[in-house]
């Protein structure tokens, strides 16, 4: 029940920060709305740790920053890599292990992996808890294999990092 309420409180939120409007009607309703939303949400069980992981928000305030800063570092790297009259490419699949424990956790690690600018996540092998992985450089490569990446996403989950 926590998971609906709290999905009722961020879809208020959201809501009064859309609408720019506080009277007093307004935000009864906008309350009543969101409260009965995060009822039918629970109910149909879209409210769950998947739909609605709100147990990783305070762990994703560290990590996000941190995920900003290698777009920014990568993105710079690509760019830097297009505008070369060499063009210093060297493309590959590299296969990366993963440590992740719930679907929740791999997604967010293959999605990061994919905002990264160089590198796209083409595969997930969940079973052998894996990613295929397409990088363009073998910098953007070695990089993956650091595991890094890996491991502040695992700590972002609630394991260790």
């Amino acid at each position: 029940m926590f998971v609906a309420a709290s999905l009722a409180a961020i879809l208020l939120v959201f809501w009064l920060l859309l609408s720019g409007h506080y009277t007093l009607f307004l935000v009864a309703s906008g309350v009543a709305t969101a409260a009965i939303v995060g009822w039918i949400a629970w109910m149909v069980g879209f409210a769950d740790e998947e739909g609605h992981p709100i147990e990783m928000l305070p762990r994703g305030l560290l990590y996000w920053p941190w995920l900003i800063a290698q777009v920014i570092k990568s993105a710079f790297a690509v760019s830097w890599i297009i505008v070369h009259p060499a063009l210093p490419i060297s493309p590959r699949l590299v296969r990366v292990k993963t440590s992740q424990r719930r679907p929740v956790g791999l997604v967010t690690y293959a999605n990061s992996i994919t905002l990264t600018p160089g590198t796209v996540t083409v595969e997930v092998h969940r079973q052998e808890h894996e990613l295929t992985v397409h990088a363009l450089t073998k910098a953007s490569a070695d990089g993956l294999e650091t595991g890094e990446m890996d491991r502040r996403v695992t700590a972002m989950e609630g394991g260790r990092s």
